[in-house]
């Protein structure tokens, strides 16, 4: 059975968060198939919280080592969705 990965990121406070999940993301670029991200922009200031969406390839040892990742910086929520065909 193959399978696709989803995953919900918020960060909390990109200012603070922002460099260390991006580290997170680069170590396991290979599994990222698919990367969304946005944030509340005005004219006069941009909001601190950040969502992204993430589709990932790759085998679940190699997710599973990219959640542990990521489980490992303070101020972001993950949420994950796994559909099976």
């Amino acid at each position: 059975m193959e399978s696709i990965g989803i995953i919900g990121i918020m960060i909390k406070d990109r200012i603070k968060e922002a460099n260390k999940t991006q580290a997170v993301l680069s170590k396991h670029g290979n599994i990222i198939k698919s990367r969304l991200g946005f944030h509340e922009v005005s004219e006069s200031t941009c909001s601190r919280v950040g969502v992204m969406l993430l589709q990932l390839a790759g085998n679940n040892e190699d997710r599973q080592s990219f959640l542990k990742d990521l489980s490992a910086i303070e101020g972001i929520e993950i949420q994950q969705i796994k559909f099976e065909y």
